[in-house]
């Protein structure tokens, strides 16, 4: 029985847009490259065999998801973004593949296979309880779903957020253990130095404030560090 997964684009994808895609699937018990005149045999014969696999070929269809990956609103059968009978045999990775020069533009779409007999009528399956013949996936072009992109840059931030924090608190726990210091030893700022300076802050008791506040600050960096 036949049975079909696509290898490019993958499910979930994001690609550029108004670049060339090559569609690219991989297909079991498909005897490929069959392919009648379509003005003259359309559904005018049935399907045949070669060594208990059907003789046929498969098409590309693609059509536009309106910007919603996960829409629950089934597409116009009758509207498609790109549709190509691949009327050649697999290549030498047991592929099928489909071009599309100019690529699509930005946008959500649902790539799908139809499998075919030689005289385009849907394959027929020996039985009913079985996987499917064909293959969909959803992807991306362009800026309305760089998905992967975008996440990456989240990502970026929230790290870089991360150590400018680190780096905003070792500057910060330094100042305000001097600062917090100087006060503490005037014996205004004690307790506002616990509250901010970090440990700098206790340096105040005595004094001694401004010195050890300036200490304790190098010890409250590398806390923040680790």
């Amino acid at each position: 029985m036949v049975s079909t997964v696509f290898v490019n684009p993958k499910n979930g994808d994001t690609i550029q847009a108004n670049q060339a895609i090559t569609f690219a699937v991989k297909t079991n018990n498909l005897v490929a490259g069959s392919f009648t005149n379509p003005d003259n045999t359309y559904y005018a014969a049935p399907q045949t065999l070669q060594g208990g696999n059907i003789v046929g070929h498969t098409h590309i269809t693609v059509q536009d998801l309106n910007g919603n990956i996960n829409g629950e609103e089934p597409p116009n059968p009758q509207t498609f973004a790109f549709f190509k009978g691949v009327n050649t045999a697999a290549n030498g990775q047991g592929q099928l593949t489909a071009d599309l020069a100019d690529g699509l533009p930005d946008g959500v779409y649902r790539a799908c296979t139809l499998t075919s007999s030689s005289n385009h009528a849907p394959v027929i399956m020996p039985v009913a309880q079985r996987g499917p013949q064909d293959d969909c996936v959803r992807f991306t072009v362009g800026g309305n779903g760089g998905g992967n992109n975008n996440n990456g840059g989240q990502n970026n931030g929230q790290n870089n957020g991360q150590n400018n924090g680190q780096n905003n608190g070792q500057n910060n726990g330094q100042n305000n253990g001097q600062n917090n210091g100087q006060n503490g030893g005037q014996g205004q700022g004690g307790q506002g130095g616990q509250g901010q300076g970090g440990q700098g802050g206790q340096g105040g008791q005595g004094g001694f404030g401004g010195r050890r506040g300036r200490g304790r600050g190098r010890f409250s960096r590398r806390h923040y560090i680790a």
